[in-house]
C-alpha cells in the first residue's frame, strides 16, 4: 500500500441555506404576517487524529474535501436543516499549515495545528451561517417585509498536511544498518528486510514490551545517507519523523559489512542531524553496535569505545538475537 505523509488539500465548507420569505396564508387569515424561516447552517470540515490511521493516503486519492451546505428556509417558519460536520481522520501527529492557491508557492512556515493525541480535533473551515428569513424583518412599521437574506458561504482554503510519526524511540542509521531486523526482533512490528539498501522506504513504528507491564514505541527511520539534511535522497521524507521521538538509537553496522567506516558512519549521522535541526542533538542517545556475529566486529568495536568512552555502547546481533535484552536497560522516557 502507498505510503504518503504529507499532502496539499483544499477544503471547502458548506455554505448557509438562505432565508425564506413567506407569509401566513390560512383560512379566514388572508392577511397573515411574514413566517419564513432562517436558511441552516453549513457543514463543518473537522480534521481528528485517529491512532488507527497511519498515514494520509486517503487524502492522496480525494485532495479535494468539501462539506454540505444548510438547507434553506421554509414558510411556516420551518428553519432549513443545519447540515453535518464533516470529519476527516487523520494521523496522530499530523501537522496543518495554510498553502498558497499554486503548488508552487511557499507553505506558511508556522503551523495552525498539531494533532498530537488520539482524539484531537481542529476546526479547518467553518461551515457558513444560513441566511435570515423576511419574520426577523417586520416591524410596527413594515408589516409585509420582503426582505430576506442569503446564507453566508463558508470558509474554504489549501492547506498543506505533513505527518510527523510520534514514537518514544527513534532507530537511526545508514542503509543496510540492521534497523529493520532489530525492530522485527524487539517488536511484532514485521518490516520489509532485504540485502540491498533502501528496503524500507516509510517509518515503521513497532511496540516493544518491558517488564512490569511498560511499553516502548519504536520507529524505524528509513536509512540516511550524507546531504540528507539539504534533502538530497529522500533526506527531509525521512529526517521529519526523527524530530518527534524522545530518544535516538544509532544503529551501526559496527562490522563495516557493507564497505563503510562505523565511526566515519556515527560522525556524518550526529552532523546531519544537528545540520537539519540541531535540537535533536540535544535529545537522549544511544549507540547499537549491530552484527557482532562477524568477525571484523570487535577491531571497530574496540576503536569506537577507545574514541567516544563516555557514549553508551550495546553490542547486539539484531540476526542473531543476541544482546537484545540490553538494548533497553536504565533507559528513561
Amino acid at each position: 500500500m502507498r505510503f504518503v505523509d504529507q499532502i496539499r488539500v483544499h477544503a471547502k465548507a458548506g455554505d448557509g441555506g438562505n432565508g425564506c420569505c413567506s407569509f401566513r396564508r390560512e383560512k379566514f387569515i388572508p392577511h397573515g404576517g411574514p413566517d419564513g424561516g432562517d436558511g441552516g447552517k453549513g457543514g463543518d470540515i473537522i480534521l481528528q487524529a485517529d491512532h488507527d490511521t497511519d498515514n494520509l493516503v486517503a487524502l492522496f486519492f480525494e485532495p479535494l474535501i468539501r462539506s454540505g451546505r444548510g438547507a434553506h428556509g421554509k414558510g411556516k417558519n420551518k428553519h432549513g436543516r443545519n447540515s453535518g460536520p464533516t470529519i476527516v481522520r487523520v494521523p496522530v501527529g499530523t501537522i496543518v499549515h495554510r498553502a498558497g492557491q499554486k503548488p508552487a508557492e511557499p507553505v506558511e512556515e508556522e503551523a495552525i495545528a498539531d494533532l498530537t493525541e488520539d482524539g484531537q480535533q481542529f476546526l479547518l473551515c467553518k461551515g457558513g451561517d444560513g441566511g435570515k428569513g423576511n419574520t426577523h424583518f417586520k416591524s410596527s412599521t413594515n408589516r409585509v417585509p420582503r426582505q430576506h437574506t442569503e446564507g453566508y458561504p463558508g470558509e474554504e482554503g489549501w492547506f498543506h498536511l505533513e505527518l510527523r510519526t510520534i514514537a518514544d524511540i527513534g532507530l537511526v542509521g545508514y542503509p543496510n544498518a540492521g534497523k529493520s531486523t532489530l525492530l522485527g526482533a524487539i517488536s511484532a512490528a514485521h518490516p520489509k528486510t532485504a540485502p540491498y539498501p533502501f528496503t524500507t522506504l516509510h517509518p515503521v513504528v513497532g511496540v516493544v514490551d518491558l517488564a512490569e507491564y511498560h511499553r516502548l514505541t519504536v520507529a524505524d527511520i528509513p536509512g540516511i545517507i550524507e546531504g540528507a539534511h539539504d534533502n538530497k535522497g529522500l533526506g527531509h521524507e525521512f529526517l521529519r519523523h526523527i524530530v518527534r521521538c524522545k530518544m535516538l538509537l544509532f544503529v551501526l553496522d559496527m562490522a563495516g559489512s557493507e564497505g563503510r567506516n562505523p565511526i566515519a558512519d556515527y560522525q556524518s549521522l550526529r552532523k546531519e542531524l544537528g545540520l537539519y535541526d540541531p535540537l535533536l542533538l540535544k535529545k537522549p542517545f544511544a549507540v547499537i553496535a549491530n552484527k557482532a556475529d562477524i568477525a571484523e566486529f570487535a577491531d571497530y568495536a574496540k576503536i569506537f569505545r577507545r574514541k567516544y568512552p563516555k557514549v553508551r555502547f550495546v553490542e547486539i546481533s539484531a540476526l542473531k538475537k543476541t544482546g537484545l535484552d540490553e538494548v533497553f536497560q536504565d533507559i528513561e522516557i
